[in-house]
């Protein structure tokens, strides 16, 4: 697994932070805030995970993911959700796609699942205070980009020991029985 560095999380997020405030101010006039929001979010959300499948060299499923992302987009767009319960949907397959393919374990998920959470508040946080699109993209995926720091799998300090018992346990079981074999065959 190639796990891309922060930096190019920053430049990731500061593309997308300016495309997605181009879309809105070129499309808005038209077509108004709302519908250019429910276009914009899963225009992002593809971009960001043909980011994340482009730094992950794992090939396998990466169609069946998309497909299943797709069919995701075009239901939650169709059946037209609260924008929050949008962007959640979105956002949950962000972290489900990611935490297929970057995470060998529960709780390395979780912490991202952590991070996708405080992506949000930072999303709502910089729209909030500066009513800025490009802002509120630009933080949402600069915290995204933090999931980096989090390793690939946890393993438990006791895991290694409990490995070690059991080959120590193992090598006493083969010395006792052939400590039985040699007084039976005497």
């Amino acid at each position: 697994m190639k796990r891309p560095p922060f930096f190019h999380g920053v430049i990731v997020a500061a593309v997308l932070g300016f495309f997605a405030s181009a879309i809105v101010a070129t499309l808005t006039p038209f077509i108004g805030l709302s519908s250019v929001v429910r276009l914009v979010i899963p225009a992002m959300t593809l971009a960001y995970l043909l980011y994340l499948f482009s730094r992950n060299g794992e090939r396998l499923g990466r169609v069946t993911a998309l497909t299943f992302w797709a069919i995701l987009a075009v239901v939650t767009w169709w059946l037209a959700p609260p924008l929050p319960l949008y962007l959640l949907v979105h956002v949950g397959a962000i972290w489900l796609i990611r935490s297929l393919y970057f995470y060998s374990g529960v709780v390395p998920a979780l912490f991202d699942l952590g991070i996708s959470a405080l992506s949000i508040t930072a999303t709502v946080w910089a729209i909030s205070r500066s009513g800025s699109v490009f802002l509120a993209t630009w933080c949402f995926f600069l915290v995204q980009a933090l999931f980096v720091a989090i390793p690939p799998a946890i393993r438990k300090r006791n895991e290694r020991a409990v490995v070690d018992s059991n080959e120590t346990f193992d090598h006493a079981k083969r010395n006792a029985d052939r400590a039985l074999r040699q007084l039976f065959t005497q």
